[in-house]
């Protein structure tokens, strides 16, 4: 697995803690593979490489089956959520209207791929698919913050108020 996030891991002694008592307490059980894969979550706020190497090693699970479950449900984070949260709609009303151009000109500008986080921490991009707002499309929020009826060059300005 490549560990493509450019985020350092800041695991803490409690965290790791907190999540070993998780393991502790529902490896036995039959199926304890996500419950404990969600409590890491919980714990962390994703499931970088060095937690789910954590918790390959204490189930004695292969990293690649860890890797594969963490992929295949989108309920998971492999990366950090930057404290400023960017999600372009995607839906069709929004993607007619540009929000495709909107979304790559972010990742030029921020230096990222959707579902990653700035090295600073402070963006992080992801696509959604309707947040009901088709009358402004093409729209993205930052937070709760929504910003409608946009073009690439409204990104700078959106952007430059989040410093």
């Amino acid at each position: 697995m490549e560990n493509a996030s450019r985020v350092p891991f800041n695991g803490t002694k409690e965290q790791k803690a907190q999540l070993l008592e998780t393991i502790a307490q529902l490896r036995d059980t039959k199926g304890c593979l996500m419950p404990i894969m969600q409590k890491a979550q919980d714990i962390y706020g994703y499931l970088p490489y060095e937690v789910q190497k954590l918790i390959s090693d204490e189930l004695e699970v292969p990293l690649e089956k860890i890797y594969g479950v963490a992929t295949f449900y989108s309920m998971f984070n492999l990366y950090p959520k930057g404290k400023y949260r960017i999600s372009v709609c995607l839906g069709t009303a929004c993607y007619v209207k540009g929000s495709g151009e909107i979304y790559s000109k972010l990742q030029e500008k921020l230096g990222i791929e959707g579902g990653q986080c700035t090295p600073d921490g402070k963006f992080s991009l992801d696509a959604c698919r309707c947040i009901g707002a088709c009358g402004l499309a093409p729209v993205m929020m930052v937070n709760d913050d929504v910003y409608g009826r946009l073009t690439p060059d409204d990104i700078d300005g959106i952007l430059a108020k989040y410093d």
